[in-house]
């Protein structure tokens, strides 16, 4: 699709930029999970031999489990050779270093110049370089998902603060996974007087203030006993 316009380029270099840094992070994920993979597994083994020389065990059992896991260990060291992890990782970084600064530039231009568009082609054929295309098809939707909930929140957060300087009523949703549950907050400040205390007892003002509910759409008022009352039980 064509960028004819400043706005279409910049948000096509946030969602392409966003779609490399997905990409980036699932990469960096595998490559932690081998890790800590050859980490618990080599520790496993440094255990095992110091027990095997503490407790005196010198059966040929005991002698090759050493050996079964240092095996393990070199096929999973063979298998994240092979996968190439830094090699992917550090492609996806300087893709998303010129993105970044192209993004920046078109940030601060005022009209889309031929200059800023030929960067924004070299930025589009690092972004195509960077990853196959099924890949990059997958990422690149999840971006513009991530870049149209991001929007949405932005103008449901203007709208609410909107609400809050008109004293009307918004609407505040705390769950971000579904919008099933909702919450309605009233622009009301309720004023709680302080509770005044002098030798261990309460003053008569805050007495007649505690007698009134909290809630603010209420008017109800607990019974009061009279003196007169109190004096015949």
């Amino acid at each position: 699709m064509k960028k004819e316009n400043l706005e279409d380029v910049i948000n096509d270099l946030r969602s392409r930029r966003d779609c490399l840094s997905l990409a980036h992070e699932s990469i960096k994920k595998k490559s932690d999970q081998y890790n800590k993979v050859i980490i618990v597994l080599s520790l496993v083994t440094g255990c095992i031999e110091t027990t095997k020389i503490k407790m005196g065990w010198n059966g040929n059992a005991v002698a090759l489990i050493p050996v079964f896991m240092s095996s393990l260990i070199g096929m999973i060291s063979a298998i994240m050779k092979f996968e190439d992890f830094p090699t992917k990782m550090e492609t996806l970084v300087q893709a998303i270093s010129l993105l970044t600064n192209t993004l920046l530039k078109a940030r601060n231009h005022g009209e889309l110049d031929d200059e800023l568009l030929s960067e924004y082609h070299s930025s589009l054929q690092a972004n195509e370089s960077s990853l196959y295309p099924d890949i990059r098809k997958t990422y690149l939707k999840e971006a513009h998902k991530n870049l149209l909930c991001i929007m949405k929140a932005e103008q449901v957060y203007y709208d609410n603060i909107q609400k809050v300087n008109n004293g009307e009523k918004m609407s505040l949703k705390c769950d971000s996974q579904s919008d099933t549950s909702s919450e309605t907050t009233d622009n009301i400040i309720i004023h709680t007087p302080s509770l005044d205390v002098i030798d261990g007892e309460k003053s008569e003002d805050t007495n007649d203030e505690m007698d009134k509910s909290n809630r603010p759409e209420t008017k109800r008022e607990l019974p009061l006993i009279k003196e007169q009352e109190i004096q015949k039980l």
